[in-house]
């Protein structure tokens, strides 16, 4: 379990890793798994990777997390059914997507975020802002759209926009992103994002959820050329 292959992406390293562990029994029915902070340093990634992951694995029932305590293993596994994984989604289906859930979400975040959930997002984009290359600036970018989804303050919500997050690292979603970007365009997604949070935070839904439209709109005829 030790073992990690090289050259992989932080979400799939963690997804093989914890689908390992609880599939072999080493963390059977209602144990305790380890930290977000602990997986991270054992493999080497992000933590938001493996809080991507953790996300999706509560959303599939197979972990429960509790404030303030940790996260267990469920104590009834799901059965398995034949299921297309976030793994073998497009960039097509993934954008597809995107441009379906992420403007809906503006109307839960204005209604429900908080301040510390603003500043969350502002942080984001300081961090994009200062990024001097494609990984660091595409971490912060992804980060920005999962704080959006977890302003909505909405369960449901979250763990399907965690699906969303974990198919942008685990498709060949990256390398086409990394193929279409260029200076120019990084710096109007920043004014983009910019733009979507002011809305956000004057909790204007509808000026919101046009700017993300229309920036999901740019993303995908710079990505797909359409």
């Amino acid at each position: 379990m030790d073992s990690v292959l090289v050259d992989r992406k932080p979400t799939t390293l963690v997804q093989g890793f914890l689908e390992q562990a609880i599939g072999s029994g080493t963390y059977g029915p209602g144990a305790k798994l380890p930290t977000e902070r602990a997986i991270a340093e054992k493999l080497g990634v992000p933590r938001s990777a493996v809080r991507d992951v953790l996300s999706v694995l509560e959303a599939q029932k197979k972990v429960v997390r509790i404030i303030g305590s940790g996260t267990y293993v469920a104590e009834t596994q799901p059965v398995s059914e034949p299921a297309t994984r976030a793994s073998d989604a497009s960039p097509t289906e993934i954008m597809a997507a995107r441009q379906i859930v992420e403007p809906r979400l503006a109307q839960l975040v204005v209604m429900h975020a908080t301040a510390a959930d603003f500043e969350r997002m502002e942080m984001c984009n300081r961090r994009a802002e200062a990024a001097d290359d494609f990984e660091d600036f595409e971490r912060w970018d992804t980060e920005l759209h999962q704080a959006i989804a977890e302003a909505t303050h909405n369960r449901l919500m979250v763990a399907i926009y965690a699906t969303i997050t974990a198919a942008r690292d685990l498709a060949e979603w990256g390398e086409l992103k990394r193929r279409s970007i260029t200076a120019e365009r990084r710096d109007l997604y920043r004014q983009e994002h910019r733009e979507i949070v002011a809305a956000l935070r004057a909790r204007d839904g509808r000026e919101a959820e046009a700017a993300i439209a229309r920036h999901l709109a740019r993303v995908k005829a710079n990505l797909l050329g359409e």
